[in-house]
C-alpha cells in the first residue's frame, strides 16, 4: 500500500482582486502559512500562470517551481475546468458560458471549441514540463439538457452525443498520452460525465483510452444520492486525482435532487466545509489507501454557510487527520509460525 499525499488546496475558489489572493506569490504564501504542501493550479488566468509559456518553456516551468519551493509548495495538478467545459457546449449554454472564452470568440461555437482544445493540448505539454502525472478538468456537455428523459429522447440521440464527445476528446487524450499524463475528469452534474454510468459510456466510445481517468469528488455523488464508497470499489483503477469536499443531503417534503432553482442554503443537497457535512471521509481515505492511491488529497472549498478562509484553515488539520500511514506488517504477525509441511498435514489430518 502507498500513502496519500497532502494536504493540497485548489486555488480557484480563493483567487480574487484582494491581497494576498491577487497574485500567485501572495496566495502561495498564504496557503503555505496554513500548512498546505501543494496547490492545484487553475490555468485560465495568465497573470497567475501562463499556460502557453509553460507549454513551450522549461525555463518558465522551472521558475514557477522555484517560486513555489520558496514556500515549500509543489503543484499537485494543473486544472483546465474552465477550458474543458468549452470543449463541448450545448447551444442552451452558449451565452451562459460566454464569459469562459476569450471575448473575441463570443458567439462562435466552433472557434471556442477549437480554442478550448488547443488549451487542453497546451496543458498536456505544460504538465509534462512541470513533471506532473495527472490533470484535472471537466468533460463539457452536449447531452446534459436531456439528462431527464422528458420529453422522450429520440432513438440514437445518446449514441450520437457520445460519438461526438469522443471525437472532440480523443485528440486531447492522445496528446496527454504522449505527455505521460492522466486526464482526470471531475464527474459533476452539468457535465456529460457526471456519474459512473456516463463515465462507462464514454470509455466505450474512446476505446477504453488509458488516459481517460477520474477526479474523485464525493460531494457531487452525495448530491446525486450515489454510493460514493461503492464507487471507489468499482472505479479505483481509474481514480487518479481526489478533491476533498464535503456535502450533505437533507431530504424534505418540498425539494430533492432537482431542487436547483433554490439558492444553495435552501437546497436539499448542499456543499459544506470539511467536517460540517455528512461524508464519511474516514472510510474514503481507508478505501483509497487500501487500493494504493498515492495522489494528492486536495481541498476544494465550497460551502453555503462558512467563510472560505475559515474553511481553508480547518481543512489542513482535517486532511492531515485522515491521511493514513499504511502498515508494513500484519497485525497478527506476532503469532506466525514457519511453514512446515509435516505439521500442516497433521493439522489437516492428511497422511504424509
Amino acid at each position: 500500500m502507498r500513502e496519500i499525499k497532502g494536504p493540497a488546496i485548489f486555488l480557484a475558489q480563493f483567487i480574487s482582486e484582494q491581497p494576498p489572493f491577487n497574485t500567485l506569490e501572495g496566495i502561495c504564501q498564504w496557503a503555505a502559512s496554513l500548512g498546505y504542501k501543494a496547490i492545484q493550479l487553475p490555468t485560465h488566468l495568465p497573470n497567475y500562470f501562463d499556460l502557453e509559456k509553460a507549454a513551450t518553456s522549461i525555463d518558465y516551468c522551472d521558475e514557477i517551481r522555484s517560486q513555489l519551493a520558496e514556500h515549500d509548495l509543489v503543484i499537485s495538478e494543473l486544472s483546465t475546468h474552465i477550458q474543458g467545459q468549452l470543449v463541448a457546449i450545448h447551444p442552451a449554454y452558449t451565452e451562459m458560458f460566454a464569459g469562459f472564452a476569450p471575448p473575441e470568440l463570443r458567439g462562435d461555437v466552433k472557434a471556442i471549441e477549437k480554442w478550448a482544445t488547443e488549451q487542453l493540448i497546451l496543458a498536456a505539454k505544460a504538465s509534462k514540463n512541470l513533471g506532473l502525472s495527472a490533470h484535472a478538468t471537466f468533460s463539457g456537455a452536449l447531452l446534459w439538457p436531456t439528462v431527464y428523459p422528458w420529453p422522450q429522447r429520440p432513438a440514437g440521440l445518446v449514441e450520437q452525443g457520445f460519438t461526438d464527445l469522443a471525437r472532440r476528446w480523443l485528440p486531447i487524450l492522445d496528446a496527454f498520452d504522449q505527455a505521460g499524463v492522466d486526464v482526470c475528469y471531475e464527474l459533476h452534474p452539468g457535465e456529460d460525465l457526471h456519474d459512473g454510468a456516463s463515465f462507462d459510456t464514454f470509455l466505450r466510445y474512446v476505446d477504453n483510452h488509458p488516459r481517460a481517468n477520474i477526479l474523485y469528488d464525493p460531494s457531487h455523488f452525495v448530491l446525486q444520492q450515489l454510493d460514493y464508497l461503492a464507487f471507489i470499489d468499482i472505479y479505483h483503477s481509474r481514480i487518479k486525482a481526489f478533491h476533498v469536499k464535503d456535502a450533505e443531503f437533507n431530504a424534505n417534503g418540498k425539494t430533492g435532487v432537482y431542487g436547483g432553482y433554490l439558492n444553495w442554503q435552501d437546497r436539499a443537497g448542499r456543499f459544506r466545509s470539511l467536517g460540517d457535512g455528512q461524508i464519511n471521509f474516514s472510510a474514503i481515505f481507508s478505501k483509497l489507501t487500501q487500493y494504493g492511491f498515492d495522489g494528492w488529497a486536495v481541498l476544494e472549498w465550497e460551502c453555503c454557510i462558512k467563510h472560505p478562509e475559515i474553511g481553508a484553515q480547518e481543512g489542513v488539520a482535517f486532511i492531515n487527520r485522515h491521511i493514513i500511514t499504511p502498515t508494513e506488517v500484519a497485525f497478527d504477525d506476532f503469532a506466525a509460525v514457519a511453514s512446515d509441511i509435516t505439521i500442516n498435514n497433521k493439522i489437516l489430518g492428511l497422511s504424509e
